[in-house]
């Protein structure tokens, strides 16, 4: 089953007078429970590809499908509900609420979606326990390393039971040994849950993770290779 499917989709940045194209006709299908990596140099357009299949951008042509839906033809809040409830996020930067605990950081998606309390401590206490963070739970972000703060942002992620996780340069600032445990937890709950992942890199830690290498230049899909065995 396709999660993801990419059509002839273009994206044209304008400055002034000036045009960057950032994508130029990128076709791609995503297959459920696949764990693929986006690569390539920096402006080869693989943050603005993950941007599109996140529906945090738009493209100036093609069409993009998320579930059979044409997320192109959403308005704004369409795109807000698809992204709350069918997509998770992981960021470079971590990106958690700085005030909030750990455990009201993975809690914020259920109650932005409507989950009783009960539902909500089941849920948080289940994902902190497959981040091995039940012992952080009542800790700030400023209270973590490096490493706890982004296994709590993949434990927020897959909060509301997406079909679809992104992420943008999970380990970029993460040391070794923590780069490589973000990266084993996620591919351990990609493999228990049947949750797509996709993320972009240049990392080579996070490159040898994935099942299928998709490889982009100057806003074109150079090469897709499937790799680890997996033809």
């Amino acid at each position: 089953m396709e999660v993801v499917k990419i059509e002839s989709v273009t994206r044209t940045y304008k400055i002034g007078k000036l045009e960057t194209q950032a994508l130029r006709g990128v076709d791609l299908c995503i297959e459920n429970g696949e764990f693929t990596a986006l690569i390539g140099p920096s402006g080869s357009g693989k943050t603005t590809l993950l941007q599109m299949i996140g529906c945090l951008d738009q493209p100036t042509n093609g069409r993009v499908l998320i579930n059979n839906k044409d997320v192109t033809r959403l308005n704004r809040n369409q795109r807000a509900d698809m992204r709350r409830g069918t997509i998770g996020f992981v960021f470079q930067f971590f990106a958690l609420i700085p005030t909030l605990s750990a455990y009201e950081n993975v809690e914020m998606p259920l109650l932005l979606n409507g989950h009783s309390p009960k539902e909500r401590k089941e849920r948080v206490m289940e994902l902190l326990q497959a981040v091995d963070l039940v012992d952080r739970a009542n800790n700030r972000p400023d209270q973590l390393s490096g490493g706890q703060q982004q296994r709590v942002a993949v434990a927020r992620a897959l909060a509301p039971k997406p079909t679809l996780v992104l992420a943008d340069e999970p380990t970029a600032n993460l040391d070794t040994t923590n780069g490589k445990q973000v990266m084993e937890i996620m591919k351990r709950l990609n493999k228990e849950t049947g949750v797509t992942f996709i993320f972009a890199t240049h990392d080579p830690r996070v490159i040898s993770y994935a099942d299928r290498v998709v490889t982009l230049q100057d806003g074109l899909i150079t090469k897709d290779s499937k790799v680890n065995g997996k033809s």
